[in-house]
């Protein structure tokens, strides 16, 4: 919750200053302790939920001009049901602690004008039988809610709520996760992860970001930022911390002697070449109970095009086996065979390849065959799954 959106939009501080009992919950405008009277003509209290557009934490207008609602059905004073504004039944988790029993529909022909608007009509419409019936009986009970910045985003993130997953959204939030390595593939993984509410994103490498860099990473950097030839970590931790508030940046590049850094993390994606390296990364993953997606490209140049394969390989406690289609032999400055052909398209697939499993692995996606392992080949626009926990699982 945030009170930047109170302070900058006139609709919402005047809601508060009326004596209504709102909230910013997740993406939802939320009112609390409306009053209504049930099919017995008791008096109860429930939440008004509406979706809330914002930008730049500004409220905009308001839409869709629907609104979810947390009791039951509320009545008139007889007891019957208010029917002007019904428009469906059904228990809804909103996530963030919010279940809907009923969603209500009431437009005026010119729309609503703002939130201020359209959350005293829906109260008026809902509380109005109840203050019949126990005269004084309201919505505003100057409660003042104490809103805490609890969020990991700098700006409130309504994306998930508007759509109805954000309640798939919270499975991830108590992640933190690594990225190690942050060239192509690892820095297309930031951008995607940087957009989830995972508790802590830590960056791993050592490399400057150069001109070439500049090609194979998501966002276009200036002639000017190319000249500082700034660490790669720190260069990108600057972008996305504009959004996300849990970005460590370590230039540093992870061997047997600073594996401590990984500590406390619970997944982490492994975005570097084989060698010796890697292999003390995932037996300390491994060691600290850790899930991690390693990621892969072989490209090669032949008959004047390029064909390959992207690999996906994941590892999480209980389910090992796939680790033994990693490649540890070779890579790094010292392979004089190794190939380094990179395509910033690729690079963006073969990370969010690896995300998507992340989220499988979470619960976020349905994951019917559980694949640990599996490969896209660019020629023939094909994904096979190749090990899956009941083919190997350590």
């Amino acid at each position: 919750m945030s009170r930047a959106p109170f302070s900058l939009s006139p609709d919402l501080k005047r809601l508060r200053d009326e004596g209504y009992f709102v909230q910013i919950i997740g993406g939802f405008l939320v009112m609390h302790e409306v009053p209504y009277a049930d099919a017995s003509r008791r008096i109860r209290r429930a939440s008004i939920v509406s979706p809330l557009q914002l930008a730049a934490d500004i409220a905009q207008a308001p839409t869709p001009h629907t609104v979810h609602w947390t009791g039951d059905y509320p009545c008139k004073e007889d007891g019957s049901p208010i029917e002007q504004i019904r428009h469906q039944s059904q228990v809804v988790d909103l996530g963030h602690g919010l279940v809907a029993k009923h969603g209500f529909s009431s437009k005026p022909p010119e729309g609503y004008r703002d939130y201020h608007h359209k959350m005293t009509t829906y109260a008026s419409v809902i509380a109005g039988p109840a203050a019949a019936l126990q005269p004084g009986v309201s919505a505003m009970t100057f409660i003042t809610p104490d809103d805490e910045e609890t969020s990991v985003f700098n700006y409130t993130e309504t994306a998930s709520d508007r759509v109805g997953i954000g309640v798939l959204t919270q499975r991830l939030e108590e992640e933190r996760v690594a990225i190690i390595g942050l060239g192509g593939t690892g820095s297309y993984v930031l951008d995607l992860i940087a957009k989830t509410p995972v508790r802590e994103i830590r960056l791993f490498d050592d490399d400057r970001f150069l001109q070439h860099n500049a090609f194979r990473a998501p966002g276009a950097p200036s002639i000017d930022e190319l000249r500082e030839a700034t660490c790669k970590v720190d260069y990108l931790a600057g972008i996305y911390s504009r959004m996300h508030r849990g970005i460590s940046a370590h230039a540093a590049k992870l061997d047997a002697s600073n594996l401590r850094l990984l500590d406390g993390a619970t997944f982490a994606f492994v975005c570097m070449d084989a060698g010796k390296a890697k292999q003390a990364i995932m037996e300390k993953l491994v060691a600290m109970d850790a899930g991690f997606i390693d990621v892969g490209m072989g490209l090669q140049l032949s008959g004047g095009s390029l064909g390959g394969i992207l690999r996906v390989t994941a590892s999480v406690p209980g389910l090992r086996g796939a680790m033994a289609k990693v490649p540890l032999d070779g890579g790094g400055e010292d392979d004089l065979y190794a190939t380094n052909i990179q395509v910033a398209d690729l690079n963006a697939l073969n990370a969010a390849l690896a995300v998507v499993k992340w989220k499988k692995l979470r619960g976020f996606y349905r994951d019917l065959e559980k694949e640990l392992h599996f490969l896209y080949t660019t020629d023939g626009n094909s994904l096979v799954n190749q090990e899956q926990p009941s083919a190997k699982a350590a």
